[in-house]
């Protein structure tokens, strides 16, 4: 490639990476609008304040929280040193110079911050357009000269390329830095813009030149699972290529990198990790009521995807880095995998969709209601059917208006029909209506057809309940079971409005339309949501789900039926399943097939894990998506076992919003093969 073009090429990815800062800094001021972190000087960097979705703001929120937690250590164990800096490197619009300010955090500090000149140009400007960031400098600056944009007593700002050592070396030692003086050395989503050459260069050079640092670091890893691929793509499309992931992908990587840069210790964790270990609960408390909210699924996702870490050097700086959780807020299970992996094929179905409910209503017919997709939420309904030629979409025209509904359940009953229990609209409104649905061919009797033309109607019936009705919830489960000769619905855990988590469980009796009082014995497992519970034995098997501290489950507890009522039984599985949530699951014969859900485990992706129910073991089965064409996310998904003579899995819909990235829909459903785990 000719060198002109090779500079054209260069100019305009380092244009598109400082465009990342002007979003950035967006989405930082919507946070601070809401509450999540106090701020006031941020919006003096924007045109206009906009308000971004609450995963938006928790997700720029940890990202804060981390990073002044690793300056505000630094700071303390530095506070009877005569002279100690920051170093900011890619701080774009970073308003840290002017909060340490505020909170008169500097003494004896100074703050340098190192960007592309574009950008410090851009912001120096604004700061000397501003009274309120004019006035909190030197009322008299000395006149600038070169790369330095602002000088004043504790604050510089300079315009050099960091990938430039000699430049960077030079121009921060004419703007004062102290080599020998205790630094901190902070990089926000920077370096890995860069070619890892470059990257580890830098982290190389700084663990030469200072002595007494602190390496502050927040970045992505996990390129290659399914959010880490969409993650990935979506910043190689805004031609910003995140450099670092293939060569660092994941918290161990990047630890031993800083070790192998000159660095003497190092600490990284991933923000499931920080937020969960690190924050004290009223915190986590504090800012999950700050907005209605219902992404945990992205959210931990998210977490996942991106470090804090903290490397020093000198033993002064080794008393601020980052400390791990006394307590592991997640069980440090490993899945004991087996060697064989599940084949997955796609369906030539044209079919997505999130929240959904489905449910079997014969073989080979597969009832779906509700959730959301590229179109919006609606009251669609649809049946897949399987025919000869394969399995077909085939419109549901209902009765009466459905209405808006998201992680519901609706449960097939004896007979045909089938109740539609919970869910929501939005995290604010709960679904209030139980409805029982009777599918049945459009005009004269016969084989529903799979086209369009001749569209199955669905009865919708209000049902009309007499008893104590739980609370309303959605993110529950709704299971048929038979107790004294009738049928009931057995609802269990969930959340609401105003519940983060619901416990207990609630007997509707099916025939009298009767909320009824069951006896059952026995500890009820802890409160949760967006677990699986399953028919087994007369009775329901209980696995996973999220706590009421935002923790998934790896438990199983049986519900067995006894003369009287029923019994809770705890079983004690060997391996320990890792725990998950928004899985499904199924029971076959004696085995509990859970498939997919969301882990905080720092690799890999959940697959399909197989509980034994009569010798309490387990192992752990990953799903070979190699024929996918797209990213395969099996959370907010369905999934039926359409023949049980055939040992096979149907998963509909699935994916979520993956943070700022957009929001990924599987595409069509797909099938596993489970004839490695039944045999």
């Amino acid at each position: 490639m000719p060198t002109t073009n090779r500079k054209k090429q260069k100019q305009r990815k380092d244009t598109a990476v400082q465009g990342t800062n002007d979003s950035s800094v967006v989405s930082k001021v919507s946070a601070a609008a809401q509450g999540y972190f106090p701020d006031v000087f941020l919006q003096h960097f924007v045109c206009k304040v906009a308000r971004r979705a609450p995963l938006i703001n928790r997700g720029y929120y940890v990202r804060w929280r981390a990073v002044d937690r690793c300056v505000r250590r630094f700071l303390h164990i530095t506070e009877n040193c005569p002279r100690r800096q920051i170093l900011s490197l890619g701080a774009g619009f970073d308003s840290l110079y002017f909060r340490l300010h505020a909170d008169e955090a500097l003494d004896r500090a100074v703050v340098f911050e190192v960007d592309f000149p574009d950008v410090t140009r851009r912001k120096a400007a604004l700061i000397d357009s501003d009274l309120t960031l004019r006035g909190m400098l030197d009322p008299h600056l000395p006149s600038v000269t070169g790369p330095v944009c602002v000088s004043s007593g504790q604050y510089q700002l300079l315009g050099v390329d960091v990938r430039e050592e000699s430049q960077v070396e030079e121009a921060l030692g004419a703007a004062g830095l102290d080599w020998t003086a205790p630094t901190l050395i902070l990089s926000e989503v920077a370096l890995t813009y860069m070619e890892t050459q470059w990257s580890d260069a830098v982290i190389g050079w700084a663990a030469k030149l200072l002595p007494q640092s602190l390496f502050v670091m927040y970045e992505q890893i996990r390129p290659h699972d399914p959010f880490g691929r969409i993650m990935r793509n979506h910043f190689l499309k805004l031609n910003s290529t995140l450099h670092a992931l293939e060569q660092y992908p994941d918290t161990g990587a990047q630890r031993h990198r800083f070790l192998d840069k000159g660095w003497e210790q190092c600490v990284c964790l991933d923000m499931n990790d920080f937020y969960l270990g690190l924050l004290p609960e009223e915190e986590r408390c504090r800012v999950e009521s700050l907005e209605p909210f219902d992404e945990h699924e992205e959210w931990h996702q998210k977490c996942s995807h991106y470090f804090i870490l903290s490397a020093s050097r000198s033993s002064l700086m080794a008393q601020a880095l980052l400390t791990h959780a006394q307590v592991a807020p997640v069980p440090s299970i490993r899945p004991s995998w087996s060697s064989t992996a599940l084949s997955v094929q796609t369906v030539p179905v044209c079919m997505e969709g999130l929240g959904m409910a489905t449910t079997l209503v014969s073989p080979g017919q597969v009832l779906l209601t509700g959730g959301s997709s590229r179109g919006g939420r609606g009251a669609v309904m649809r049946i897949l059917l399987r025919a000869q030629e394969g399995w077909r979409s085939v419109t549901v025209e209902p009765s009466a208006d459905f209405g808006v509904r998201l992680y519901h359940t609706v449960s097939s009953l004896p007979g045909g029909s089938a109740i539609v229990y919970g869910g929501r609209s939005s995290p604010l409104n709960p679904v209030r209506p139980l409805s029982r649905v009777i599918l049945a061919p459009a005009g004269p009797p016969g084989p529903l057809r799979s086209d369009n033309r001749d569209a199955a109607k669905l009865c919708v019936e209000q049902v009309v309940c007499t008893g104590d009705p739980p609370p309303l919830r959605w993110r529950h489960t709704a299971t048929v079971l038979r107790h004294r000769g009738k049928d009931f619905l057995f609802v269990f855990g969930g959340k609401n409005e105003s519940e983060v988590v619901l416990g207990g469980g609630y007997f509707l009796c099916v025939e009298q339309q009767h909320w009824t009082e069951v006896p059952v014995e026995g500890a009820a497992p802890e409160a949760r949501h967006s677990h699986s519970a399953c028919s087994h034995q007369g009775g329901v098997v209980v696995f996973g789900g999220l706590d009421r501290r935002g923790v998934p489950l790896g438990d199983t507890a049986v519900l067995r039926p006894t003369d009287r009522g029923f019994t809770w039984e705890r079983i004690e599985v060997q391996p320990p399943p890792v725990p998950r949530y928004s899985h499904c699951a199924h029971v076959i014969g004696e085995k509990l097939v859970v498939v997919g859900g969301v882990w905080l485990l720092s690799d890999g992706v959940p697959g399909i894990v197989v509980i034994n129910l009569t010798t309490h073991s387990s192992v752990e089965f990953s799903l070979d998506t190699a024929s996918v064409p797209w990213p395969l996310m099996l959370h907010s998904f369905c999934s039926e076992l359409t023949d049980p003579e055939e040992p096979q899995l149907l998963l509909i819909g699935g994916g979520g919003n993956c943070f700022s990235f957009g929001t990924h829909f599987n595409l069509q459903p797909v099938t596993v093969d489970l004839r490695p785990v039944l045999g």
